[in-house]
């Protein structure tokens, strides 16, 4: 019996329930305002309106082809090349999707780590240094203090520090996706998302790209796509429930996971849900 099946629920549910978080008690990170995306004629995602709380991590569940990686990559441009995206997503009171926007000095802000680990076939140290130097930091002492802090944030630093000069493509996977981790919070970014990082890993990684990012909330904010329920349970402060290219709900974490407000997501959380 799961949690959810303790509980005795309305005959009468509604198809929506997304939460307001914006209010005194909670400094909002980034929102998106009736964000629609496009692949040709084809709609991916339907009008959606999610706020994110600062120093929270968010999880983004739903079955494949529900609009949660789409929702995800729109949040720093990656879907330009690949669609239309329409609607506002506001960081600090600029519009991120504005043509007038700098989409290489926004993604310093807004950073993105996949679903496979793709570090540069370059040395530990070179694949953090070199979005660094790229953006004008060329003094050693500060790359240096850039290599040990992101990579101890990604709690990678004692396995890797006495050999900073080895290949990135030698590490394990596990290591790999904390390398990329590494990387990107090298930057110092506001925000931090994640398309499944740990999908392809072994349970033990698995566990220490958790833990990591259970510590990295101290610093920033996170918004994660995961298909694993458990791991959205475990990690995450809020979570929002992606069906068909529609946020059918989004509230707090625990609340998902023991009483939730629509159908579809019991469903989906018992795993009666094809």
């Amino acid at each position: 019996m799961t949690d959810v099946d303790k509980f005795v629920f309305p005959d009468e549910m509604p198809e929506h329930y997304v939460i307001d978080i914006n209010d005194a008690k909670h400094e909002i990170a980034l929102s998106a305002h009736d964000l629609e995306v496009f692949y040709g004629e084809k709609q991916a995602l339907q009008k959606t309106n999610l706020k994110f709380e600062r120093y929270k991590i968010t999880s983004l569940i739903g079955a494949s082809g529900s609009g949660k990686s789409t929702f995800l990559r729109s949040l720093n441009r990656m879907n330009d090349t690949v669609g239309t995206v329409n609607g506002q997503i506001m960081y600090r009171g600029l519009d991120v999707n504005s043509s007038e926007i700098d989409v290489y000095e926004m993604r310093k802000h807004i950073g993105m780590v996949f679903q496979r680990p793709n570090p540069f076939a370059k040395s530990i140290q070179e694949n953090i240094t070199f979005a660094l130097k790229q953006h004008g930091i060329k003094d050693q002492a500060v790359l240096k203090e850039r290599v040990e802090t992101s990579l101890k944030q990604a709690a990678l630093w004692d396995e890797v520090k006495d050999n900073l000069d080895k290949s990135a493509l030698s590490l394990s996977g596990g290591q790999q996706q904390r390398l990329v981790i590494a990387r990107a919070i090298a930057l110092h970014p506001d925000i931090l998302l994640l398309d499944e990082p740990a999908s392809a890993l072994d349970p033990i990684s698995s566990a220490k790209i958790e833990n990591t990012l259970l510590e990295l909330k101290e610093k920033y904010t996170i918004i994660i796509v995961t298909h694993n329920m458990q791991q959205a349970a475990r990690v995450s402060d809020y979570t929002a429930f992606f069906h068909m290219g529609e946020v059918l709900e989004y509230d707090l974490t625990r609340k998902i996971f023991t009483r939730p407000k629509v159908q579809r997501t019991i469903d989906y959380v018992n795993g009666n849900f094809g």
